[in-house]
């Protein structure tokens, strides 16, 4: 093609840099950008109502859990056996359980411990879960098959039964709950990064890298991980919902903190003591607590499926 004309420059096309008039934009055109792209996805989240909703859920639990005990003052380290019970009144809005904790305060109490310890185990499952399933798809071969199938064999262990041994095994404290629960669910991410990364890895830009001398170290962590951020947040979503149903089923079954500390699911255990006495306040309030808390995450993380999914966006 013939040097460039004055005349197309003046009107109004520009050529990109570097590929002559092939790629010339209109000027003024609106170039494709990180900017552009955030803007779609949290475009696509806002016109999903449950997800406004989820989210509504998440930050209200998360308020209620943390800034309600500076309002609703209530003590929550000595039991007092002698208001036992107590049937909701302007004193006590949820009334009391069967030690004389506050029930409201109890909930409040227990949503900290439920949250922090539902985030961070679910902050541990995806950083394993994310390195080994990237490591493995991106080493391929032998190596690959030799990563997977350690997967694969703890997967074949029921996910309840690891973690009533591994709760047994370890002392009943928040952070060893945390460990216990992030070293059981960190599975299922990396089956799902390691999908990701067999497709990524044959990419054009990631050839690009190893022909230019690039390491695996700096494709796994500037090219393959990055780009699977959308899988990551996703499952980093599920991953908190299922970590508070781990956490409330394991102190359910009596392998959760031990007192004055609490979570959703010890009420819930307590409470279940009293199921035929007519004490209600000592049940539903954390069982509700639990299903919402759950629904909401899960509301979230499908309606960031299809933000972060390419093939579910409006365009």
């Amino acid at each position: 093609m013939s040097a460039l004309d004055p005349s197309q420059v003046a009107g109004g096309l520009v050529p990109e840099p570097g590929i002559g008039t092939a790629g010339m934009l209109p000027e003024g055109g609106e170039a494709f950008h990180s900017g552009s792209a955030w803007r779609m996805i949290a475009a696509v989240f806002l016109e999903n109502r449950l997800a406004i909703v989820g989210l509504g859920m998440i930050i209200f639990v998360t308020l209620f859990s943390f800034i309600g005990p500076f309002i609703y003052h209530t003590q929550q380290v000595f039991a007092s056996p002698n208001i036992a019970n107590q049937a909701p009144s302007a004193a006590h809005l949820l009334g009391t359980d069967a030690l004389g904790y506050d029930v409201l305060g109890r909930l409040m109490l227990g949503g900290q411990s439920s949250l922090e310890i539902g985030f961070a185990a679910a902050l541990i499952a995806v950083g394993i879960g994310v390195i080994w399933g990237a490591a493995s798809g991106l080493a391929g071969g032998v190596i690959d098959s030799i990563m997977m199938r350690i997967v694969d064999a703890m997967l074949a262990i029921p996910f309840l039964f690891a973690l009533i041994v591994l709760g047994a095994i370890f002392n009943t404290s928040i952070p060893e709950l945390i460990i216990v629960i992030g070293l059981v669910a960190w599975l299922v991410p990396a089956r799902l990064v390691r999908g990701e990364t067999l497709s990524l890895r044959v990419r054009e830009y990631v050839q690009a890298v190893r022909v230019m001398g690039g390491g695996s170290r700096r494709v796994l962590f500037r090219h393959i991980i990055p780009n699977t951020v959308g899988t990551i947040v996703v499952n980093a979503t599920f991953q908190v919902a299922d970590a508070i149903i781990a956490v409330a089923t394991l102190s359910y079954l009596g392998l959760g903190v031990s007192a004055p500390a609490t979570n959703w699911g010890g009420e819930l255990n307590t409470g279940l003591n009293y199921i035929f006495d007519g004490y209600w306040w000592t049940i539903y309030p954390a069982g509700v607590a639990i299903v919402l808390t759950v629904v909401a995450f899960n509301f979230v993380g499908d309606a960031m499926r299809d933000a972060l999914e390419v093939r579910l966006q409006r365009r």
